[in-house]
């Protein structure tokens, strides 16, 4: 018959024994691997009691939020901010033999073929920007545009993914719930960590985008909708009460704490607790924090909305604005949903494709540029634009305007919180097929977005499965030619 006495400490008899026999191994091992350096670098975790409670930074920093715009489907950077004049030069001609190694996917190889819109020199620093982003290329002094993007995958699904975890395979956290792991948020009523979707539909890869892969589901992206009830099943049965509400949370909550206390180290069960409590607070401030009626007519036009076709991504940047306002730690907008020519993905028409998507950003991105330096929020505001990865600069067959998609060079920018301005940095070549000086990887972006919020990206560390994950793993480098 089995021995079911349970001592104070919460187990039976056999229990008690063997973790004692276990502790006393886990000593001299701890001993050994202490003598051996490996508990010498120092690992930056969350607070355990609140695991979203405000942390100070590694080091100084002027960002404190970061504004993440996805452009999902991948534009092509020869089309917006990689001008290539040789293009106009080799029209028509095939690809040259050295760059034979092409992975097209199946689809056709054309003809190179020249930009869809002019370029034009923007602000003092005469960056060049084509006529797709005319608006934005009005604050071309306070981007710093990256043209030497490369990643590991030219499929939109791993790709999405790679760019938000750092890996192609999903099940792992994404840079939004790291920043949120790392720095926690400074308002304790509202998610540290909000994603916001297009209409057409979210990221054909999904969930994995935001997710907080191995870690307690806390630091997971919430996602928001800009009209309405910005949670969905937020709001509680009519029938209870706030006072009943909050005696029922109480009570779950001591119920948890007891089970925690007698079992500690349950991570999930400290998250759940945890989002109980936000999303009971988040019922009184979410749709004050998404509810733009108090915003200025002329604030409300400057974004767009109310105007076809700015209104839903104009209503997206102005929330964005108002949640890092409140403290909100990471906010991601996506433009383009579901698949092919609904997303960024110009396949089928360049020229189609990047006129309809870039005219419902354009203006909405301006827009949110200039609040946040109106604010005096920009110099605490990291802003991040760009895609999966890029295109081809060839087209997809004889008098086919579209382009394939292009992991080896592409172009991504930055602006505010600690960024220079009106500077681009790394080229690809002459033809803008693949990067060649100063080559960034996604690991080298994710690494340099941490810096910038003042995390070292070596040094924050998520303990899992007998190893300490990173974001950039072993690799990715700060790109210290972009910090002011």
């Amino acid at each position: 018959m089995k021995d079911k006495r349970i001592f104070p400490c919460g187990h039976t008899r056999r229990e008690f024994i063997s973790d004692m026999g276990a502790g006393f191994a886990g000593l001299a091992l701890t001993s050994l691997l202490s003598k051996d350096g490996f508990f010498n670098h120092p690992v930056h975790a969350a607070n355990s009691s609140n695991p979203l409670s405000a942390q100070p930074p590694q080091f100084t920093t002027k960002a404190k939020s970061c504004i993440f715009l996805m452009m999902n489907g991948a534009p092509s950077q020869v089309d917006t901010f990689d001008y290539k004049p040789a293009l106009e030069k080799y029209a028509g001609k095939t690809m040259p033999e050295d760059k034979k190694y092409i992975n097209s996917g199946g689809r056709k190889v054309g003809y190179l073929t020249p930009a869809w819109r002019d370029f034009k020199h923007g602000g003092e620093s005469g960056l060049l920007i084509s006529d797709y982003f005319p608006k934005v290329r009005e604050h071309a002094d306070k981007l710093c545009v990256i043209n030497s993007c490369h990643t590991d995958s030219h499929a939109h699904g791993t790709a999405l993914v790679a760019m938000n975890t750092g890996k192609t395979f999903i099940g792992r956290p994404s840079l939004g719930s790291w920043c949120t792991y790392g720095l926690g948020t400074e308002n304790q009523s509202l998610p540290g960590y909000v994603v916001m979707l297009d209409k057409r539909g979210g990221p054909i890869s999904g969930e994995p985008n935001w997710s907080s892969g191995f870690m307690p589901s806390t630091f997971s992206g919430t996602l928001f909708r800009p009209i309405g009830d910005p949670i969905l099943d937020l709001k509680g049965p009519k029938h209870i009460s706030r006072e009943a509400q909050r005696s029922q949370l109480d009570l779950l909550a001591q119920l948890n704490q007891q089970h925690l206390d007698q079992f500690p180290g349950g991570q999930e069960l400290a998250a759940r607790i945890e989002s109980y409590e936000l999303a009971y607070r988040m019922q009184a401030e979410a749709p004050e924090a998404v509810d733009i009626a108090n915003e200025s007519a002329n604030t409300k036009a400057m974004y767009g909305i109310d105007q076809d076709p700015t209104d839903e991504f104009g209503r997206n940047c102005l929330v964005a604005r108002r949640l890092v306002k409140r403290g909100v730690r990471f906010v991601q907008l996506y433009s383009g949903g579901g698949h092919l020519e609904e997303t960024w993905d110009a396949h089928e028409s360049v020229e189609k494709n990047h006129g309809q998507h870039g005219a419902e950003v354009d203006q909405p991105i301006s827009a949110l540029l200039t609040d946040l330096e109106q604010r005096g929020m920009l110099d605490e505001t990291l802003v991040v634009w760009g895609g999966e990865f890029g295109r081809m600069p060839f087209s997809e067959g004889k008098d086919a305007p579209g382009r394939n998609h292009n992991p080896y060079g592409f172009s991504m920018w930055m602006a505010g919180g600690g960024v220079k301005g009106g500077m681009t940095y790394g080229s690809t070549d002459e033809i803008g097929f693949e990067a060649v000086e100063n080559k960034v990887h996604l690991h080298d972006i994710h690494a340099t977005i941490l810096h910038l919020m003042g995390i070292d990206h070596e040094q924050l560390t998520y303990f899992h499965q007998g190893r300490e994950e990173s974001l950039t793993d072993v690799g990715g480098r700060i790109i210290s030619d972009l910090l002011a």
